[in-house]
């Protein structure tokens, strides 16, 4: 494993910016496969696809920098390299209120549009998990297992241990993929709500479970990770949501 795909003279090109783009257009093809769902032009396509990746890896990064700011404090301008890594997912939730003034201001459906996205994030999200391993952040805990994976040790200080580590991105990657069945599967039903619920759920209890291997994480109160604490709250509040738009879908019918 290497984190520079390659380079061209001082320019250096990092499989995680390889991977995020990959992610960018997969998730640019799901929206457009089912754009009719929530009444969106081509054109809509592309600025609510720009609108939302645009929040959401600003809110990804400040959520990373605020929780692991010791690796900023003495070289502030790696701060907007995130071409290096370095992004919280959930802190990705920031684009929910920019997509609902964009909306509004466009007078489109805001739960729809929710739906759509949620499908769309979880396809780009399987191929950014792959650029996390391949980059060497988010990586997983020592293991003895047989799935166990040897970081090189110039990939970073962290693995000059030369120790087996679960290949947790790896994992979320298949996860991933399996969401987005699911969810595409609750979204051609087209029962408003459904599919931005399911995926809170499904994606709660996925994170809540592999943030156990995650080698790089913080316990608070020597328990839980802050991803876990959001899929706590998270996980809950989805079946509810989802629960209330299945039967809300009903009532109109």
């Amino acid at each position: 494993m290497n984190p520079i795909a390659f380079q061209i003279g001082a320019l250096q090109i990092r499989w995680y910016g390889v991977m995020a783009a990959l992610g960018f257009l997969a998730a640019t093809w799901i929206v457009n496969r089912y754009r009719k769902y929530a009444e969106l032009t081509s054109d809509q396509v592309s600025t609510v696809l720009l609108v939302t990746i645009i929040s959401g890896v600003i809110g990804a990064r400040i959520f990373y920098v605020v929780q692991f700011f010791e690796q900023y404090r003495d070289n502030l301008w790696e701060i907007v390299r995130i071409d290096h890594g370095g992004l919280v997912f959930y802190g990705g939730l920031l684009a929910i209120p920019v997509l609902w003034i964009w909306t509004k201001c466009h007078k489109i459906d805001f739960i729809r549009v929710l739906d759509l996205m949620a499908a769309a994030l979880v396809f780009g999200h399987a191929f950014g998990r792959v650029g996390c391993f391949l980059n060497g952040c988010c990586y997983g805990k020592v293991t003895d297992c047989a799935l166990g994976v040897v970081y090189p040790k110039t990939t970073a200080p962290v693995f000059m241990d030369g120790l087996a580590r679960y290949p947790i991105q790896l994992f979320e990657t298949a996860e991933n993929i399996i969401v987005l069945f699911l969810l595409l599967a609750v979204l051609k039903k087209g029962k408003r709500g459904t599919t931005m619920a399911a995926y809170f759920v499904l994606y709660g209890i996925l994170r809540f479970v592999n943030e156990f291997f995650r080698g790089d994480n913080y316990h608070y109160f020597d328990l839980f990770t802050i991803a876990q604490l959001i899929g706590i709250v998270l996980v809950p509040a989805g079946a509810l949501l989802y629960w209330y738009f299945y039967h809300a879908a009903r009532k109109q019918n």
